[in-house]
């Protein structure tokens, strides 16, 4: 490490929720990183506005505005370039990204699901989840590769599903665990415990033969 603090770009797409936990874990210290910008793809994505307030550069690459992913992807990139940075964390990003720009930034590349992956991979995982009669639901955080929701897996948040659920209900508790577990596992990054090697993800020196398993109120099971 250099003993500077890790410089995050955070992609977002809509409110900025996680933007919101990871900025606050920066100014308190518990995260050793800055996030040197933001880029959104949509215009309104109210995390710019948060972004902006807390004195964090902002950019739009509107994905509408290109004819294909590869033209919008070449954009991205430019931006990323034009503020050098040492991990790109995708935050609630709604845009699949193509399988050369994963490689391009492989292992400097983190994203959160809504969902203990492998089960309920894509979009509406909180609908599949309680359609399912699954008891726990959750959030991981995995590197991404050319693989949809498939890249090797970090770390999991397990929440109870309960009685009277609904989408709505178990969305905003799985919210909730996203903002704890996101900011742990990028300062696990910021202080150098944690690697992607070939396929495999090195903690602490260790192979991860499993994802880091934390309790929905933060406390790793393991």
């Amino acid at each position: 490490m250099t003993g500077r603090p890790t410089r995050l770009a955070v992609l977002i797409s809509g409110r900025g929720s996680n933007l919101d936990a990871i900025l606050r874990a920066c100014a308190a210290g518990t995260l050793p990183a800055q996030v040197v910008q933001v880029i959104s793809n949509r215009p309104h994505a109210g995390g710019l506005e948060l972004a902006a307030a807390a004195g964090v550069p902002t950019a739009v690459i509107d994905h509408r505005r290109f004819p294909d992913r590869s033209g919008f992807e070449q954009a991205l990139q430019a931006q990323l370039d034009a503020v050098p940075c040492d991990l790109v964390v995708l935050a609630g990003f709604m845009r699949v990204l193509t399988a050369d720009f994963a490689a391009r930034h492989r292992g400097r590349l983190l994203n959160i699901h809504p969902s203990l992956l492998p089960d309920f991979p894509g979009l509406h995982t909180h609908e599949r989840a309680l359609a399912a009669g699954v008891a726990e639901h959750g959030a991981s955080v995995h590197f991404v590769t050319a693989a949809v929701d498939g890249g090797p897996l970090i770390a999991q948040i397990r929440v109870p599903v309960q009685a009277g659920d609904t989408p709505d209900t178990l969305a905003a508790r799985v919210l909730a665990a996203e903002h704890r577990l996101y900011p742990t596992v990028l300062g696990w990054y910021a202080q150098g415990r944690l690697a992607l090697v070939g396929e495999r993800v090195l903690l602490d020196g260790l192979w991860l033969a499993a994802p880091v398993q934390f309790a929905a109120a933060g406390e790793r099971d393991d």
